[in-house]
């Protein structure tokens, strides 16, 4: 039976904002149409996540707000911390949304959820991006929005992923639909398929040099992993959210911090 509670997508967020200005996406944005996003919990939805892995968990206590109580528990292997759990822990409404998104879709079977994704399409998408937060956390959930973008070649859907096996087993498909656009994101257990199938792919770098060494522009508003005629172009982005104290991705953010280097989103810059 398929859920009845509808799911929940969000209102473009201060990186997203920035998508209305990009020309190449002006097509896409044409009659009002906006950008939203499918949200999903950070980590607990992120079946191959490694070096930013990060989970907002509930410890069992209740705010005076009656919300749980979380906190952020990291990955045995997570080298920065996941800005998007960090929201989570800092935001009860977006944490309640991630998780409803993501309780739903994990109940379905395929076409149930094709079904869902299809029935609760915001009516003036122009724009998705799959997950803020979370990931493709199985097959059939890859495929539903695969298939998502079938149904819709009007409008564009894109996503950075770390579940590269769901990626590399429907190719077929990937390669032929031209309004899905998917980004390999560096750092999770399947890295060595990015080499080995050729996958566009974004990294997670320290400081501009580091870009600079590795011959990347830095996407600082999503546009390199949405827009079509820049899908095989690899990209970087800049350490942002919160880290652990200490840790070396802490002492890059204070250096990003004291040099001025935009990395961070905020709506009152956003023109």
């Amino acid at each position: 039976m398929i859920a009845m509670e509808k799911l929940q997508f969000s209102n473009a967020n201060a990186k997203l904002e920035q998508l209305y200005n990009v020309p190449e996406l002006e097509l896409w944005l044409a009659d009002g149409r906006k950008v939203y996003s499918l949200d999903l919990l950070s980590g607990h939805s992120c079946p191959f996540a490694k070096d930013c892995l990060s989970k907002a968990t509930p410890t069992g206590e209740l705010t005076k707000a009656g919300n749980p109580r979380l906190k952020i528990v990291d990955g045995p292997e997570t080298e920065f911390r996941c800005f998007s759990a960090s929201q989570e822990v800092l935001l009860p409404n977006v944490y309640k949304r991630r998780k409803h998104n993501f309780d739903t879709l994990r109940g379905l079977h395929l076409n149930d959820m094709i079904h869902r994704l299809n029935q609760d399409l915001p009516k003036d998408l122009g724009i998705l991006r799959f997950h803020v937060g979370g990931d493709f956390f199985n097959s059939d959930y890859f495929f539903a929005s695969l298939s998502l973008a079938m149904m819709h070649p009007d409008k564009l859907f894109y996503a950075y992923t770390k579940s590269l096996r769901y990626w590399i087993k429907h190719r077929e498909w990937t390669d032929q639909i031209e309004n899905f656009i998917l980004t390999a994101s560096r750092g999770g257990r399947d890295d060595h398929l990015i080499d080995e199938h050729n996958l566009r792919e974004s990294v997670v770098v320290f400081s501009e040099d580091e870009a600079h060494e590795r011959n990347l522009e830095i996407d600082h508003n999503d546009s390199h992993a949405a827009v079509p005629d820049w899908e095989y172009d690899d990209f970087a982005l800049l350490i942002h959210g919160t880290q652990p104290k200490g840790s070396e991705a802490a002492e890059a953010l204070k250096l990003l911090k004291k040099n001025k280097v935009k990395h961070s989103y905020s709506r009152k810059v956003v023109t």
